[in-house]
């Protein structure tokens, strides 16, 4: 039998991958997280696979065996807390949960509005009149409150539109009149 040089590779056989450090399900076990929280949860881990006690843990951890109970607690809430069930597919954002609302609270103003016109052309077609604006009180000082008034919501929409689409004011000096 012919012998392999240990470098060689055999026909068929996957190369090996390129040495990067760590490899497989622990690669990037502790990325972001600090040397003094790797070395607690590495004392942690020990003592509830029982190759230490918590007292040797919180001796080599320079902790009272109470601050140690303390940090292990944490730790298994942590653990709990990591391996509820995710939510299938992206998570929504703050701004597209806001986007969200304000569709919904569009659709049930015009649902709304559409409501209120089918309420009014009932009314007209049974002969109701309809329902009379209460009296208008004055206010504290003796005034009468001024009354809005009313605007198509197509005039607000297009005022809106030519609003956002309207160029920067210019400062125009209009031209002295001529008598002829």
């Amino acid at each position: 039998m012919k012998e392999i040089p240990s470098g060689a590779v055999r026909a068929g056989a996957k190369a090996p991958a390129p040495a990067k450090g760590q490899r497989g399900a622990y690669a990037d076990l502790g990325d972001g997280a600090s040397a003094e929280a790797r070395r607690l949860a590495a004392a942690i881990l020990e003592v509830l696979a029982g190759t230490r006690t918590p007292t040797q843990a919180a001796q080599a951890l320079g902790l009272s065996l109470p601050r140690y109970y303390a940090l292990e607690l944490r730790a298994l809430q942590g653990m709990l807390v990591a391996c509820e069930p995710r939510s299938m597919g992206r998570g929504q954002s703050p701004q597209s949960a806001l986007a969200a609302l304000r569709r919904e609270c569009d659709q049930l103003r015009r649902e709304c509005t559409r409501q209120q016109t089918l309420v009014r052309a009932a009314q007209r077609s049974i002969g109701l009149a309809p329902p009379v604006a209460p009296a208008r009180r004055p206010l504290p000082n003796g005034k009468l409150r001024r009354r809005r008034k009313p605007t198509a919501r197509a005039l607000r929409a297009v005022a809106r539109l030519t609003e956002e689409n309207r160029p920067p004011a210019v400062a125009v000096t209009p031209a002295p009149l001529e008598n002829t």
